[in-house]
């Protein structure tokens, strides 16, 4: 990594979840400002190109939309796997879900469809919900056992169908067993767990038969993850991560020069970064 100058950015914080507390930390920045090493990140990786939005996997993959229209999976060094060349069939898709590496789900709500790729990103089948009566899922994903779990805003549960569209199970309405009328913008499948987030009120959390079982409210997160007991999600300029198993929360001041950038992710210990040049990865410490 280049030389260059040194800065003072705000570092990181360690807070149980009612207090937080920062505190300057030694940042050393090269010419281009992103290939940053801080106490609470260290750059590891680029990965070059044009990419309109990207999602990485459990397993470090990288699956992103290039500038030119194609989806890409990319391994964790930065090797192309494989491309979908019709990524834009119903135009922008609204969400990528990789939570199941061996089933990718492209959803476009407008369409109301979801299109199923295989772990090689062949097309294996789409779905529109409204022939299942659903017209109101904002926040879709697919299952441990390649099926579909959706958030169906109509009757405010938790569903899950088949590609065909049946209704496996359904959760109740959660409006009277909890007594909130959640808005979900993103469901994720890990570990025995459902968890659906409403930016409003935090994790819902289910059983794998769409049982509710608590709420974690962390509220305000935005590109939120889930890896094993850890959730992470970014808030007011930090990135977050909560451990559901000990019940602590870290918070990490991201440096000005990241915040410039278009989107950031974190899973797997790991920051991504995605700017105008590429994918820059970090360490999270």
């Amino acid at each position: 990594m280049k030389s260059g100058l040194f800065l003072f950015l705000a570092g990181f914080c360690v807070v149980q979840m009612s207090c937080a507390q920062s505190k300057l930390i030694a940042t050393s920045v090269d010419s281009n400002n992103l290939r940053i090493e801080t106490y609470a990140f260290k750059y590891v990786q680029f990965v070059t190109g044009r990419y309109n939005t990207f999602e990485v996997d459990v397993y470090g993959n990288m699956f992103v939309v290039t500038a030119s229209n194609q989806f890409k999976k990319i391994s964790p060094i930065g090797d192309s796997i494989s491309v979908f060349n019709d990524v834009k069939r119903y135009g922008n898709p609204s969400l990528i879900d990789v939570s199941n590496p061996l089933k990718i789900l492209l959803y476009y709500k407008n369409f109301a469809t979801a299109v199923f790729l295989d772990r090689l990103l062949t097309l294996r089948g789409s779905l529109n919900f409204r022939t299942s009566g659903i017209f109101a899922a904002k926040a879709v994903a697919t299952s441990y056992d390649n099926q579909i779990w959706l958030f169906d805003e109509q009757d405010f549960t938790l569903k899950k169908i088949d590609e065909l569209g049946k209704l496996l199970l359904s959760s109740n309405d959660l409006r009277n067993q909890i007594g909130v009328t959640p808005f979900a913008s993103t469901i994720i499948d890990r570990e025995n767990v459902v968890y659906v987030y409403d930016i409003d009120q935090g994790f819902f959390l289910f059983d794998y038969y769409g049982a509710y079982k608590k709420t974690i409210a962390v509220t305000g997160w935005e590109n939120v993850n889930v890896s094993g007991t850890v959730l992470y999600g970014f808030k007011e300029g930090k990135l977050c991560v909560y451990n559901s198993a000990t019940l602590i929360e870290k918070q990490y001041d991201l440096p000005t020069a990241f915040l410039k950038n278009k989107i950031l992710k974190a899973i797997g210990g790991k920051l991504y970064l995605l700017a105008e040049d590429g994918i820059y990865v970090f360490e999270i410490k």
